[in-house]
């Protein structure tokens, strides 16, 4: 062959070599596995008119940095929370010995004393108060003299069964179980208290995740790998509903999984060079979390029920901004105060205009079969929130129990008639005090804002963690 012939055939064995590896096709197959679970995270979401691209935009650039501010102020870091229930379905011998695991308290005179319910004339719930009423009173008393005497007061025991009656009312429209006011019920400041993994693992981890799954199905259509991710049967559902509980609990599930890998803890608990621990991102955890190869393939419908319920708790905001707009967010720290209520309205107003919300219309809307069903998804979650109290982690059952709660709240809000009378299913009207309220609980507003704080931590560790993989 000659000398210009070898040339030119190197030049072509070369060339091809370059468009080859060009392609990718001489990259590891552990790099393609890697950029598997989030080549499928595209498009779409199902049961819901958004794309993935949408969300991702519109949380990293726009609610992310505002919601991480939001949360840091007073009203918002402190959670009212009862971490000593007993565990209802079993007996806890699994208790986390770490001390990552442990709680950290807050003294009392870090509370603020609006939270706690001071009474003061800035107070808005001072209203309610006997010094409160103390002037109509006065004016009862001229009144009843010149009329005569008419005795309009009630017993303490009348007061108490008014207050359970309402509370009752109340709490058929809850979808889980609030115990900020048991008597053993604490202040626990979140800030001092991060979600991250604290090494709590084991058959009492496991055992939490496959009550929550196995002890709530609609039928047995159901299996947990050997990773405990959920694996539904072919993801054959009998109605939306049964779906959308599933989407909802797998999301959340996916979220705090999230959490954990992107705070993960580098260090042991044996190392006294880092006795605050060292936590980071860990690139192998998530992997086994979810790459195709771990799951079964889900990982990355895992993924996308992440999405789901972030558009599910992002709806509920909306539905609630007329509500929300008109709370004082009071902790007793005017400047503060008044600072909340502006980032509140802010991030509510972005909130609004979110092209693509989720339509809650969709579900239990088929009559008295819906109504069923509506009451059947409502003792899940309830159960749910009861099994929270099972965790053997003090850190990791505070924030399941906030999670859960915030995610309760959001269906409150969905799918409570009061919510649907006073606002309407897609309405921009304003909210009026002076109408029959609604009602949210100063915890129902920290955990629904701190829940929907973590699924956008989610969305946005997301990308970091394609980052990395890239």
């Amino acid at each position: 062959m000659s000398v210009p012939a070898k040339l030119i055939y190197f030049a072509i064995i070369f060339l091809v070599f370059y468009i080859y590896y060009s392609c990718g096709y001489f990259h590891s197959q552990q790099y393609d596995d890697d950029k598997k679970c989030f080549c499928e995270l595209k498009g779409s979401i199902n049961d819901c008119s958004c794309t993935v691209d949408t969300v991702d935009y519109f949380n990293n650039v726009k609610i992310f940095p505002r919601l991480k501010s939001l949360l840091l102020k007073d009203f918002f870091r402190f959670y009212k929370v009862n971490l000593k229930n007993e565990c209802p379905f079993w007996h806890d011998d699994s208790k986390c010995v770490m001390r990552f695991c442990r709680v950290k308290s807050c003294s009392e005179a870090d509370i603020p004393p609006g939270i706690k319910g001071a009474a003061s004339i800035e107070n808005p719930a001072f209203k309610y108060t006997a010094p409160g009423n103390s002037e109509e009173s006065d004016c009862r008393k001229d009144f009843d003299e010149k009329l005569g005497y008419l005795n309009t007061s009630i017993s303490e025991a009348a007061h108490e069964e008014f207050r359970k009656w309402a509370d009752h009312d109340e709490a058929e429209d809850d979808f889980c179980i609030s115990d900020d006011q048991q008597h053993e019920a604490e202040y626990v400041d979140l800030l001092l208290n991060p979600e991250r993994y604290t090494g709590y693992k084991g058959k009492s981890a496991h055992k939490i995740w496959s009550s929550i799954y196995l002890e709530n199905c609609f039928d047995s259509n159901t299996q947990i790998n050997k990773k405990l991710t959920y694996v539904p049967n072919e993801m054959k559902f009998s109605c939306l509903e049964q779906r959308a509980f599933y989407r909802l609990i797998s999301g959340l599930h996916t979220s705090i999984n999230i959490h954990l890998c992107s705070k993960y803890l580098l260090s042991q608990n044996n190392d006294f060079l880092n006795p605050n621990g060292v936590w980071g991102p860990n690139i192998n955890e998530f992997q086994k979390r979810f790459s195709p190869e771990t799951t079964n393939k889900q990982g990355a419908y895992y993924l996308k029920n992440l999405y789901f319920l972030y558009l599910v708790e992002l709806r509920a905001l909306a539905k609630a901004s007329p509500y929300l707009k008109t709370e004082e967010y009071f902790t007793g720290n005017a400047e503060e105060d008044h600072e909340v209520k502006l980032a509140v309205s802010d991030i509510l107003s972005l909130v609004e205009k979110f092209p693509s919300h989720f339509n809650e219309n969709k579900l239990f809307s088929s009559g008295i079969e819906s109504m069923k069903l509506k009451s059947e998804f409502k003792e899940k979650f309830r159960n749910i929130s009861r099994i929270m109290d099972c965790v053997g982690c003090d850190k990791c059952k505070l924030w399941g129990k906030l999670q859960t709660q915030g995610l309760g709240t959001a269906l409150k809000i969905l799918y409570s008639d009061k919510f649907n009378t006073i606002i309407g299913p897609h309405s921009s009207e304003k909210y009026s005090k002076d109408n029959v309220t609604p009602h949210l609980t100063r915890t129902e507003i920290v955990s629904l804002f701190n829940a929907f704080g973590r699924l956008s931590n989610s969305i946005f560790e997301l990308e970091n963690f394609r980052k990395i993989l890239r």
